[in-house]
């Protein structure tokens, strides 16, 4: 008896990218990678997505020199090659993004933008509902 044939490990969005970039299609029609094209990025987007707590006090001290302090925490930092080599001993750790400086957001405007708004709104009465 032959094994059964084991499925691609390639995933399908992988294999549509994969085959969107070998097309003749002119690369105008690719999509773009940052939302604003018009200034340059200049800032890194620092997440946090992994825990430290079982490694070595270096990776802490890295985070800390970052500005990191717990899972889900976002800093911006502007592209210096410092900062670049304090990304690469964490990258495991952590999500970056390149940044235009326009959407860069300091600690109060990040909480700001969390807070839902004032008030309420009604959705449903008791007069509405069929009983």
């Amino acid at each position: 008896m032959l094994p059964k044939r084991i499925p691609s490990l390639v995933w399908p969005a992988a294999q549509s990218s994969r085959t969107r970039l070998y097309s003749t299609e002119s690369s105008s029609k690719l999509p773009q990678n940052s939302p604003s094209t018009d200034s340059p990025n200049t800032h890194y987007r620092i997440t946090l997505y992994r825990s430290a707590i079982a490694l070595p006090k270096r990776y802490k001290a890295t985070l800390v020199s970052l500005g990191i302090h717990r899972r889900m925490q976002t800093v911006y930092h502007p592209h210096t090659p410092d900062i670049a080599g304090k990304i690469l001993r964490v990258k495991e750790l952590v999500l970056v993004q390149n940044v235009p400086a326009s959407s860069v957001r300091t600690k109060t405007e990040q909480r700001w933008e969390r807070r839902p708004q004032k008030g309420f709104e009604v959705v449903k009465t008791l007069r509405d509902m069929k009983w």
